[in-house]
């Protein structure tokens, strides 16, 4: 009874943050890197998504990236490519899947796996500095990466 309890308790842990109608991060289906199915079953909000693209709390995908369309975010990286035209260059699900786990479309890719919870090597708790615990989560949400992608498919050139 103990094992089981506490095996419930680990899977609750590490599901924390999904709603009913999120695939598991474990679950996500890529074909060639894209992943063509909605994570969270919901539409992506563009402006929730260039909130999280802009911010050093959540996505934070300035520190590597430039988007003119956030001008106003200091200190933008050039490690990654400039997401000005992501929304030509890539389609829906091609940017979910990037979003989710880059590595699965380009395996060289330095970009963090925004949603994954297991295979990886040493990995940390979000960006706290911190060793992952038992609770290791994805850096976002299913909803939230259907709101990234929202955002990055309004980037035209």
């Amino acid at each position: 009874m103990e094992r089981n309890l506490i095996a419930v308790m680990v899977f609750a842990a590490s599901t924390v943050g999904l709603s009913a109608a999120d695939i598991a991060p474990s679950d996500v289906k890529f074909d060639e890197g894209s992943v063509a199915t909605s994570l969270s079953g919901v539409a992506g909000d563009a402006t929730m998504g260039r909130k999280i693209v802009g911010s050093k709390k959540l996505g934070n995908c300035v520190a590597c990236h430039q988007v003119s369309d956030l001008a106003d975010v200091p200190f933008q990286g050039e490690i990654g490519p400039m997401l000005d035209g992501a929304g030509e260059r890539w389609s829906e699900a091609e940017l979910r899947g990037i979003v989710a786990n880059a590595k699965m479309m380009f395996d060289e890719s330095l970009m963090p796996s925004f949603y994954k919870t297991e295979g990886f090597i040493r990995p940390g708790k979000a960006y706290t500095g911190k060793a992952a615990d038992d609770t290791f989560a994805p850096l976002l949400s299913a909803q939230q990466i259907e709101d990234v992608v929202a955002y990055l498919a309004t980037l035209k050139e």
